[in-house]
């Protein structure tokens, strides 16, 4: 398992570009669409979040929309 889990929809640029810059700095991560997963929902609704994309780091604060200046502290 991963260790940044991130929850995007379709049609999201922001998901989209959380994607892409986790790419380029060769974070791996596992994503989770709600979408194609709506399971997540409920998972994500129950823990507070109301917007997408959600970046969970294995052991730090979620990340909530594209912000490039939180995720750098994932490049590692």
């Amino acid at each position: 398992m991963s260790q940044v889990v991130v929850y995007t929809r379709t049609g999201c640029m922001q998901c989209r570009m959380t994607e892409r810059y986790l790419k380029e700095h060769n974070v791996p991560f596992e994503e989770h669409n709600i979408n194609e997963e709506p399971q997540y929902v409920d998972h994500l609704k129950a823990l507070g979040f109301r917007s997408l994309p959600v970046v969970m780091p294995k052991d730090a604060e979620p990340i909530v929309g594209f912000r490039p200046d939180s995720l750098k502290a994932l490049v590692g």
